[in-house]
C-alpha cells in the first residue's frame, strides 16, 4: 500500500532557497522532503509548534545546517486542503526571539491571505458549477 504524500507548496520561499549554498541548500530540500512524506504528523526534532501566532497550525521547519553553524527556519502552515503552505524562510541565528518577533505576524498576514484566495477561488468554482445545471 503507498503511503500518503503531502503537497509542500515552497513558492514564497522559493528565492530563499535558490539563494543558499549547494550544501545548505541540500539540507533544506531534504527538510522539505520529510514534511512531504510526514504531514502534519511531523514533529520534533525537525518540526514544531510555533506559539504567539493568529494560527493555531502555523509550525516551523528546523532544517539541520551544514556544520551547525546555523540556525535556519522555515515557517509554514497547512490549508484546508492539507497542503504545507511554506511562508516564510530565514537564519535565525543571533537573533532568537527578534526573528520571531518580527517573522510570524508577516507569515500569519501570509497565510490570512492564502486562506481568502483559497476561500474565493472556491466559491467561484461553485458558482460556475451552479451555473452549469
Amino acid at each position: 500500500m503507498p503511503t500518503r504524500r503531502w503537497e509542500v507548496d515552497t513558492t514564497l520561499i522559493h528565492d530563499w532557497i535558490i539563494g543558499l549554498d549547494e550544501a545548505t541548500q541540500d539540507s533544506v530540500l531534504s527538510a522539505l522532503e520529510y514534511l512531504a512524506n510526514n504531514g502534519p504528523t511531523a514533529g520534533r526534532p525537525f518540526v514544531d509548534r510555533i506559539h504567539h501566532s493568529r494560527h493555531q497550525n502555523m509550525k516551523e521547519l528546523r532544517p539541520r545546517s551544514p556544520g551547525g553553524s546555523r540556525q535556519l527556519r522555515i515557517l509554514f502552515a497547512f490549508d484546508l486542503q492539507s497542503h504545507a503552505i511554506t511562508l516564510i524562510a530565514g537564519d535565525k541565528t543571533g537573533d532568537w526571539n527578534k526573528w520571531y518577533r518580527d517573522n510570524v505576524p508577516a507569515a500569519d498576514d501570509l497565510f490570512d491571505r492564502h486562506l481568502e484566495r483559497t476561500t474565493e477561488k472556491k466559491k467561484q468554482k461553485k458558482q460556475r458549477k451552479g451555473k452549469r445545471r
